[in-house]
């Protein structure tokens, strides 16, 4: 979570839709951040577990870690679900039939 805690990196992030592979310079370039600024921002990316690199000689390419960013996902599912629960489902018991208000009847 602390990797998406910045909307900059919220931004780059949303560079690696749909499978796209980056390197440092693309990024900054598309981000408009300087290639320092946007090597820091992947590399917190990264370290939350939601880019991978690749190494092509001279060139790292990231992309999303589509695997671990589900399981994270799924993972903070299952954390809402047992400490927020959604509230049961409206019933319709009302006297007119229709579902009771979320308070009780009205």
């Amino acid at each position: 979570m602390k990797a998406l805690a910045s909307e900059t990196r919220q931004r780059i992030i949303e560079l690696f839709a749909g499978g796209v592979e980056l390197t440092v310079g693309e990024v900054a370039e598309r981000s408009g951040l300087g290639q320092s600024t946007a090597s820091e921002q992947l590399s917190m990316l990264r370290r939350g577990g939601l880019l991978t690199a690749t190494r092509a000689g001279k060139l790292v390419r990231y992309s999303a870690d589509v695997e671990r960013i589900g399981a994270n996902l799924a993972a903070l599912q299952g954390y809402l679900v047992q400490c927020c629960p959604p509230p049961p489902p409206a019933t319709t018991d009302h006297p007119t039939g229709d579902a009771a208000p979320a308070g009780g009847c009205g």
